[in-house]
């Protein structure tokens, strides 16, 4: 009987074909979004300096309901703005291995609503 991989398993290997791919610089930073089932949690981060430069989350915003769309919403306008604030204007998109959908691509859309270039 072959043993089936788990969810997040399978989650991270996508995750780490895109990242093979996609990385951040101190010009373009890498937004990526990492979704559980309660909340979503959004970071800009450069890998060349390995650092974070900013971070946003539902729980971070006590959102009552943080994990569905409106809560994504709110983390992508919030992510936006700070990113804004600290002089960042364009990044690149990654989604962590999921699919780009729902809470996702709601979270994108308001961050480019918000002054995001990606």
């Amino acid at each position: 009987m072959i043993k089936k991989e788990s969810t997040n398993v399978a989650r991270q290997r996508r995750h780490a074909r895109v990242r093979a791919r996609i990385s951040g610089t101190s010009e373009t930073p890498r937004l990526n979004v990492f979704r559980s089932n309660s909340h979503i949690f959004a970071q800009i981060i450069d890998d060349e300096k390995g650092a974070t430069l900013v971070s946003a989350s539902s729980a971070e915003l006590k959102l009552k309901n943080g994990g569905n769309i409106e809560g994504a919403k709110a983390v992508g306008a919030e992510i936006a703005k700070k990113a804004t604030a600290s002089g960042i204007k364009s990044v690149v998109f990654d989604r962590g291995g999921y699919q780009y959908h729902g809470r996702v691509a709601a979270l994108a859309e308001a961050a480019r609503e918000n002054g995001l270039e990606f």
